[in-house]
C-alpha cells in the first residue's frame, strides 16, 4: 500500500504545537525555532488546503481542522513509538552469570567493561554464590526452562564433571602463596619459605576438601618445609580470605589468577616462586538447551578468549 502523506516533521510540529498551544514550547521540545515550527504548520496547511491554527497577537488556537485532526495523529505517533520500543526490545537479551564469589569479584568484574562496550544489546546480570563451588552439600546444576526469554550461564569451581550440561575449562589454577607487602618487612619478614613459621596461615573454607586435606601441607612439602602446623590459622570465605591478606591478617594460598589484578595494583605480593596444582578448575558450565543462543555463545567466547593468558 502507497501512504500519501504530508512530511512528518509537519505532523511533529502539529501535535507538539497543539499540546502546547505554543509555537515557542513546541519549537523548544523540538530543539528548533519558533520560525521552523510556523514554517512547518503553514506546509501542513498548504498541503491539506485548510488552516489549522488561529495566530492571535500572543498565543494560538486550535481550529476544528486541527482539533479533527489531532486525535489520529497522536495515535499514529504512539503506534509508531510503540514498534520502536518493541523493535529495540527483541534486541535485547538477559544473560544471567552465576558464578564463584571470588572469581566474579577479582577476575570477571575488572574484564566486564570489555564485554559490555562490545555487547551493549546483551542485559548482563551477575552474581555471585558459594553454591557455584563443588561440594556435596551443594547440587551441581540446575534445570532451566528453554522457553525463557532469560539464558542462564554458570561458571563453576570444580571437577568438570556436569552431565547435561556444555561445559568448558576457563583454567585450572595452581595456587601461589600471597600477602600484604607489609610482611615482607618488620621483626619477622617473609624472606624464605621457613618465615611461615611466624606467620599466620589463612584458610579459605570455601574450597572443596579443605576441611579433610587443607592445601598447606601440599604447599609446604612442595617448598621443602617441615614442622609448620598448617591446620591452624582464621578460616574465612573466599573473598573474605583474600581482603584480610589485603589487610596485613596473614599470608594464604590463592589461585594466581584470582589475584592478578590486586598485585598489579601493589595490595598483594607473590613472595615465593613455589605453586602447587589445584585439585579443581573453573568451569564453564551452560545448559544444552541454551548453548547456542546468540547471547550465550558471545560471553561464552569472549570469557575464553579472556582467560587464554591465564591457562
Amino acid at each position: 500500500m502507497v501512504y500519501r502523506l504530508p512530511p512528518l516533521p509537519a505532523l511533529r510540529a502539529l501535535e507538539a504545537a497543539a499540546r502546547h498551544l505554543s509555537f515557542k514550547q513546541a519549537a523548544e521540545e523540538l530543539c528548533v525555532t519558533p520560525a521552523a515550527i510556523s514554517q512547518q504548520i503553514k506546509v501542513l496547511e498548504e498541503y491539506l488546503g485548510k488552516p489549522l491554527f488561529e495566530r492571535l497577537p500572543r498565543s494560538i488556537r486550535l481550529l476544528p481542522a486541527g482539533e479533527a485532526m489531532l486525535p489520529k495523529v497522536r495515535e499514529g505517533f504512539e503506534c509508531l513509538a510503540a514498534a520502536v520500543e518493541a523493535t529495540r526490545a527483541q534486541q535485547t537479551e538477559t544473560l544471567n552469570v552465576n558464578a564463584p564469589p571470588g572469581f566474579a569479584s577479582r577476575w570477571l568484574m575488572p574484564r566486564l567493561t570489555r564485554f559490555t562496550e562490545r555487547y551493549p544489546e546483551i542485559d548482563l546480570r551477575l552474581s555471585g554464590s558459594a553454591d557455584n563451588i563443588d561440594n556435596p552439600d551443594t547440587l551441581a546444576t540446575h534445570n532451566v526452562d528453554p522457553r525463557t526469554d532469560v539464558s542462564e550461564i554458570s561458571i563453576r569451581y570444580g571437577n568438570g564433571d556436569y552431565p547435561g550440561h556444555r561445559v568448558s575449562q576457563i583454567f585450572n589454577p595452581v595456587l601461589v602463596v600471597a600477602c600484604s607487602p607489609r610482611l615482607l618487612k618488620g621483626e619477622h619478614p617473609l624472606r624464605t619459605p621457613e618465615d611461615l613459621r611466624w606467620h599466620v596461615l589463612i584458610h579459605d573454607d570455601t574450597v572443596p576438601d579443605q576441611s579433610e586435606h587443607t592445601p598447606w601441607v601440599d604447599w609446604m612439602r612442595a617448598a621443602g618445609v617441615e614442622d609448620i602446623e598448617t591446620r591452624k590459622g582464621p578460616r574465612f570465605s573466599n573473598t573474605l580470605a583474600m581482603e584480610a591478606a589485603i589487610d596485613g591478617l596473614g599470608v594464604m594460598l590463592v589461585s594466581r589468577p584470582l589475584i592478578a589484578d590486586a598485585v598489579e595494583k601493589g595490595h598483594l605480593v607473590v613472595p615465593f616462586e613455589t605453586t602447587i596444582p589445584s585439585r579443581h578448575g573453573y568451569y564453564l558450565v551452560i545448559a544444552e538447551a541454551l548453548a547456542e543462543r546468540p547471547a550465550v555463545l558471545a560471553f561464552s567466547n569472549w570469557l575464553l578468549q579472556e582467560a587464554v593468558p591465564y591457562r
